[in-house]
């Protein structure tokens, strides 16, 4: 574990957090287990062994301190279209596949890529999810459940989208007794969130806010079922976890992959290892930034992780696992400290199933939906807008491409238009910073110094064109490559060009060569640039300095 010497290693030494944070977590969870599997067209059941699996094995292989696994939004679609071609048992021979093939990434060290995604794509990431997150739950916290807890994407069943089923909602679906529970469900939360943490707080960092809500809304359920009928909420708005008569029956909810097709090409389906280990990779560097400790997680070792995860979770009936933000940011946000959190969750997760599936299926939808709202809010909060916007414009533009690409489209399209933009950004910088052009007025004149960077590439040789055909007449350029570390050859051939024509435009150039430093063995410079400096052709026009 890497990070602040004010955490202590191990993961019991911070029960008094984990615990808590642990149960937080499974009732984020537990909406979208049964949710995404929903949405997948695959058996409730295989949502929930997917969190189970995602907490226990995954979160007990990886090296994340607060990363939550289980279910995923992004790999719905790629479910469903598969389940339309194959079986279901089938499909779980792809998943056992799927986690074999990210084993082989993390044995490869294809973790890295995590690496390569712009900060500001990333932060934009976090906001938008947050913002997604609390227009996705308006409709559920107004006792509007027709749509599954989970969906990210812009456009809804039925040819609404995101804006226009809030509308619809607000004009005329609204639920009293679910909008009763919201209410009850948001006080609590501030009351936690903005006095009672600050004013008490180890007794109520302790007792997290959210498992305050879910009691008090299972209360609120007992109350209102015997005084006010008509604020009691109906069946369809509560949790839905599928109930086992007997322990012979649980087991049968399990499903087992066929074996029997390996020799079928239909199962090699690589969107799924791939969408996985993307989600992954893109969630772990999202929520290394959150962490305030700064710890840093091994991305090899998290496919590993996934990949053993996905193995499991297809041998037993699951969905396809990956590392999710939404419980991820929840894990951190109520005060997790080590990833026993994420263990535990998953260990409450199977309890729960197996022996309190009837307590489960009394929480009301909306008081889980003001929870992930307020999830929603901390990860989009305006000052981190505004943090941004002061970073400058080369920050704040993929910042904020990504967030409407989530809102507007789904998440990896918003991740690739951000990653996109970032790139665009870079090039024009790398353009831009390739050279310095320095005018000079001495006795002899006009004086040009142009002086080019440590790392000089073709990407620069546009700007560098430009600069050169802006000399005027009768000048005298000085070309400074004393602190070039290497020259691409298309750059080297324009300035060999210019040099030739330097004449004809009564230009005379002064080349400074790069300075040959030695740490006491070896030359910093190559030979290569050396002897090319050496080649260049000595005209009239050309006064080596």
């Amino acid at each position: 574990m890497v990070g602040s010497g004010r955490i202590k290693h191990g993961m019991f030494s911070h029960l008094r957090q984990d615990v808590p944070a642990s149960i937080v977590v499974l009732f984020v969870a537990l909406p979208l287990c049964l949710g995404i599997a929903l949405a997948s067209g695959a058996p409730l059941f295989s949502g929930l062994i997917a969190g189970i699996i995602g907490g226990i094995v995954v979160g007990s292989i990886s090296d994340s301190s607060h990363g939550v696994s289980g279910p995923a939004a992004g790999l719905a679609v790629v479910v469903f279209e598969a389940l339309h071609s194959m079986s279901f048992e089938i499909f779980l021979l792809a998943v056992v596949i799927g986690g074999a093939l990210q084993i082989i990434l993390g044995l490869a060290r294809a973790g890295i890529i995590g690496y390569f995604f712009p900060s500001a794509a990333i932060k934009g990431m976090l906001s938008g999810i947050g913002i997604i997150i609390i227009l996705k739950q308006i409709p559920h916290a107004f006792g509007y459940d027709k749509e599954w807890m989970g969906n990210d994407s812009f456009i809804q069943l039925g040819g609404e989208n995101t804006f226009t089923l809030i509308g619809k909602v607000l004009l005329g679906h609204i639920t009293p007794g679910a909008v009763l529970i919201a209410a009850i469900s948001v006080a609590i939360l501030l009351l936690w969130e903005l006095y009672l943490t600050k004013k008490y707080h180890n007794l109520f960092k302790l007792i997290q806010g959210p498992i305050v809500v879910v009691a008090a809304a299972i209360c609120c359920q007992f109350i209102t079922k015997s005084y006010f009928p008509q604020y009691t909420v109906d069946s369809e708005h509560l949790v839905s976890v599928p109930i086992a008569g007997s322990i012979s029956s649980f087991f049968d909810l399990f499903t087992f992959p066929d074996f029997s097709q390996l020799g079928n090409k239909a199962v090699y389906i690589l969107g799924v290892a791939i969408v996985a280990s993307l989600e992954t990779l893109l969630c772990v560097e999202a929520t290394d930034k959150l962490d305030p400790h700064k710890r840093v997680t091994s991305t090899n070792r998290e496919l590993i992780a996934q990949g053993t995860g996905n193995i499991l979770s297809g041998m037993i009936g699951g969905l396809p696992i990956t590392q999710v933000i939404v419980r991820s940011s929840a894990n951190m946000q109520a005060g997790s400290r080590t990833k026993l959190s994420t263990i535990l969750h998953g260990i409450f997760l199977l309890i729960c199933v197996a022996f309190l599936p009837s307590v489960l299926n009394l929480i009301p939808l909306s008081a889980l939906a003001c929870i992930l709202i307020m999830v929603g809010y901390k990860l989009s909060k305006p000052s981190v807008f505004i943090q941004t916007y002061r970073l400058g414009w080369d920050q704040f533009l993929p910042f904020i491409v990504t967030i409407l690409g989530i809102v507007f489209v789904d998440l990896l399209v918003g991740l690739g238009l951000g990653c996109s933009v970032g790139t665009a950004v870079v090039l024009i910088r790398n353009y831009k910073n390739s050279h310095f052009l320095h005018i000079e007025t001495g006795s002899s004149g006009k004086q040009l110094r142009m002086t080019l960077a440590e790392e000089v590439n073709f990407l620069n040789k546009g700007a560098i064109i430009k600069e050169l055909a802006k000399v005027p007449k009768g000048t005298l350029l000085t070309i400074d490559l004393s602190k070039c570390y290497s020259i691409d050859y298309d750059v080297r051939e324009v300035i060999e060009d210019f040099i030739k024509a330097a004449g004809d435009r009564d230009i005379k150039v002064n080349l400074k060569k790069p300075l040959i430093e030695t740490n006491g063995k070896e030359e910093i410079y190559s030979e290569k640039l050396d002897k090319w400096v050496l080649a260049l052709p000595v005209k009239n026009t050309v006064q080596p300095v």
